[in-house]
């Protein structure tokens, strides 16, 4: 039978999951995600937060939460066995039947615990459905970042040879982060032009798209996009290329001094029909149905027909990075061309453009 750890670890691994991909989508620390997979437990500052963490962990992989607490209680009950042979210990002394009444009552206490652990079906400690959320660090690598962020978390934005940084400072009314030279405060779906260089042009704009002021543990949805409209961002000659053109006009992902592969993880919300041709040359054509998944490793370029924009969550990965691309609107049949092209400066970016 598989040991607590062994079962987190060997479900994440099955999964491809790494711990700063888990520490990403779940906001628990690497150092607790590895604390549960090696069972130190001496790692949480109390089993109430160990509960919460393990909890959130298990959910996130699909496991059954009483096993895993049943498992963790084991491991205790072991870490702190009962001393019989100190109960049953005889002595010239004591008459031969308090002897046998010592004995009896130390059977029964032991009956007693085994049962209170083995059938108790919830801890009695509380359970943290919603642990502290410890503040974590965020680089915008890519041409926006749109996840939940919580109290003290921050994002470094790369402008030239600077990092900028923000930080979500306040989570009541209003929201608020503080930015380089002062702060900012959101209101649900405005945009908010941010200017991190003091240059007089906008480099950021940062939008609020889900937060209620009323669950502040939930988290606020905030999306960073660097500010395509600037032209010291992407600056190219009047007569510029296609690929400068598709570049200017589309969404680049990552950037880079070489080109190297990349990897699509699909999965279908709903029924679809979907295309795809890698490299100019292979074309696959299939219908999918709800909750299937697919994956498509990409050399260098790849196009995509959908008969449904938001029929398909798509995440990119490459060099350890991964983004989730954002094809159009419901309902709406798109067609999306993924290809590294190199710009005026000689950088190669992975540019997603879509193709009338």
């Amino acid at each position: 039978m598989e040991s607590l750890g062994e079962k987190l670890k060997s479900t994440r691994e099955a999964k491809g999951l790494s711990y700063d991909y888990v520490g990403r989508e779940t906001n628990i620390a690497r150092r607790y995600l590895e604390a549960l997979e090696t069972e130190d437990f001496s790692k949480f500052p109390g089993e109430p937060y160990l509960f919460g963490f393990l909890r959130n962990y298990g959910e996130y992989l699909g496991l059954d939460i009483d096993e895993l607490i049943s498992l963790y209680r084991n491991i205790k009950i072991q870490e702190q066995p009962v001393p019989v042979e100190q109960l049953l210990k005889s002595s010239r002394s004591i008459p031969k039947l308090l002897a046998v009444f010592i004995a009896v009552t130390a059977a029964l206490i032991i009956i007693a615990a085994l049962g209170y652990y083995i059938f108790r079906r919830t801890p009695a400690e509380p359970v943290l459905n919603n642990p502290i959320q410890l503040p974590m660090e965020y680089i915008l690598e890519a041409s926006f970042l749109e996840r939940r962020f919580y109290r003290g978390d921050t994002i470094l934005v790369p402008l030239g040879e600077e990092l900028y940084r923000i930080e979500l400072r306040n989570m009541d009314d209003p929201l608020t982060l503080i930015i380089p030279g002062g702060s900012v405060t959101l209101d649900l779906s405005a945009d908010i032009a941010v200017d991190l260089n003091g240059d007089g042009i906008a480099d950021l704009l940062i939008t609020l798209s889900d937060f209620d002021r009323n669950i502040p543990n939930a988290g606020a949805l905030i999306r960073f996009d660097v500010n395509i409209n600037d032209a010291s961002a992407i600056a190219f000659d009047p007569d510029a290329s296609p690929d400068e053109r598709a570049i200017q006009t589309g969404t680049i992902i990552f950037t880079s001094t070489n080109t190297y592969p990349f990897t699509l993880e699909i999965q279908f919300q709903n029924y679809c029909m979907f295309r795809w041709e890698l490299d100019r040359r292979e074309r696959t054509e299939r219908y999918f149905t709800r909750g299937e998944r697919l994956t498509i490793p990409v050399q260098n370029t790849i196009r995509l027909w959908l008969s449904n924009a938001t029929a398909a969550n798509i995440d990119l990965t490459g060099a350890g990075r991964t983004v989730n691309l954002n094809l159009g609107s419901a309902g709406e049949v798109v067609v999306i061309d993924l290809r590294w092209l190199r710009d005026a400066e000689g950088r190669f970016r992975l540019t997603q453009y879509r193709l009338e």
